[in-house]
């Protein structure tokens, strides 16, 4: 199979090194990729929102299945463009359609969709520059820290969580009437706030059947301790040992299902990746929020426990076969370290040289914001590498990935040495 991997994150790469495995594989593509796809594939230097140069790459390539990574290019509706395209219209896409991308496209409209299908998930309401004012009676209902979203895409930042209300207030009317995450954030939702434990549940779905993949927890916050601004993600570890076989049973019946059974009700053949954020409050689980992909960089410890050859599954997702697929976990803990560009996520450099890859030999450095000129790894991002490593004990594996990232080195170069710690008494 000729394949085509759409994106330039970690994530990317993490599918481009499990792909790249595949018996059934012939030829790899990934649009644009960064450094560290390269040596998976080959890595063409196209926009992944280009979806025009991208249809002339899958004709020009013979592409037997797409794999989007990012959101952006979903929610823009690429696998409906390909849908119809008369060349391409049966070519698999791994994403779902405009409308299922929606779910993470618009917060409005995934809390909509929790409600209407019994997903338990908080309390909340949506406000513009129509009703601000009852945006602000809303958040005196509301004990603190409270929570503001923007409906739509905004990188990553569209999410604020204060505790102050006159700040609260201020922040409503910057995300509204200042357009502070731009048409973003012309509509925002404003959620009770959860309390309880952070975790991911990965699910995969053809429209009909779906696979539950392994748990994850990634760390948002820069600094050590969780403190400091939001990022990306700054670490990840896989499987979440509070996340047992009863808490992952009740994630499966209380919210997989409705999730699966409300698309399917909705008339959204939904056929990709369904990222769910959940909070763990004393066992009872709750739904954040949903993406229409997997996470990054949690991709980078799910995906390499799956020993199973993930084309196979993927190939399914596209025939609408899954129920006829089965796939294999490692056993052992996977964790990885993001490292990062001095200042981010604020203001930071690109273009420094990165050395020492060739030094790592107990960890996988999957590349994130990096590019190569010549025989050079360049920095060329914010997130730069995940270092992924297997161990026994999240301690064995975490400390694998720490040793790896000190053998790489660029100017500025930090990470979090705290990933998986507080786990570790789990």
């Amino acid at each position: 199979m000729n394949v085509l991997i759409l994106g330039s994150g970690g994530r990317e790469h993490a599918f481009a090194w499990k792909i790249a495995q595949s018996k059934k594989l012939e030829n790899l593509y990934i649009a644009p990729g960064n450094a560290g796809t390269a040596h998976c594939g080959t890595n063409v230097n196209i926009s992944a929102t280009d979806f025009d140069a991208v249809k002339n790459l899958v004709w020009e390539k013979g592409i037997d299945l797409v794999l989007v990574g990012p959101e952006d290019p979903l929610v823009k509706g690429i696998h409906d463009y390909f849908l119809a395209d008369d060349v391409l219209k049966d070519i698999p896409v791994i994403g779902p359609k405009k409308d299922g991308a929606q779910l993470e496209g618009s917060k409005d409209f995934s809390k909509q969709f929790m409600i209407k299908h019994g997903v338990p998930t908080a309390r909340y309401a949506s406000f513009d520059k129509t009703n601000l004012e009852e945006g602000y009676k809303f958040l005196e209902s509301l004990k603190p820290p409270f929570v503001l979203k923007a409906d739509g895409l905004a990188a990553g930042k569209g999410v604020l969580i204060l505790n102050d209300i006159n700040e609260a207030k201020a922040e409503l009317k910057a995300m509204i009437s200042d357009a502070k995450f731009g048409a973003a954030s012309a509509k925002v939702v404003i959620e009770e706030f959860l309390h309880g434990i952070e975790l991911s549940v990965f699910v995969l779905t053809d429209g009909k059947s779906y696979k539950l993949l392994p748990s994850a927890k990634d760390y948002k916050r820069i600094g050590e301790g969780d403190t400091g601004l939001n990022t990306g993600g700054m670490g990840a570890v896989s499987p979440v040992p509070f996340a047992d076989e009863a808490f992952l049973k009740k994630v499966e019946e209380k919210i997989v299902k409705p999730t699966i059974a409300g698309l399917n009700k909705e008339g959204i053949d939904y056929r990709g990746f369904i990222f769910i954020g959940l909070m763990n409050d004393n066992g009872e689980p709750s739904v954040i929020e949903y993406n229409c992909r997997m996470g990054d960089p949690e991709t980078e410890v799910v995906i390499p426990r799956i020993k199973s050859d993930l084309l196979e599954l993927l190939e399914a997702v596209g025939k609408q076969e899954l129920d006829k697929t089965s796939f294999e976990l490692d056993s052992r803990i996977a964790t990885t370290v993001m490292m990062v560009a001095g200042g981010y996520p604020e203001e930071y450099e690109k273009g420094h040289e990165v050395s020492g890859l060739d030094q790592v030999k107990e960890s996988i450095a999957f590349h994130a914001g990096t590019k190569q000129e010549g025989n050079k790894v360049l920095t060329n991002g914010g997130r730069l590498i995940a270092v992924t490593s297997f161990g026994y004990t999240i301690q064995e594996a975490v400390n694998k990935s720490f040793s790896s990232a000190e053998k790489i080195t660029y100017t500025n170069k930090y990470y979090r040495r705290d990933i998986g710690k507080d786990l570790m008494k789990n």
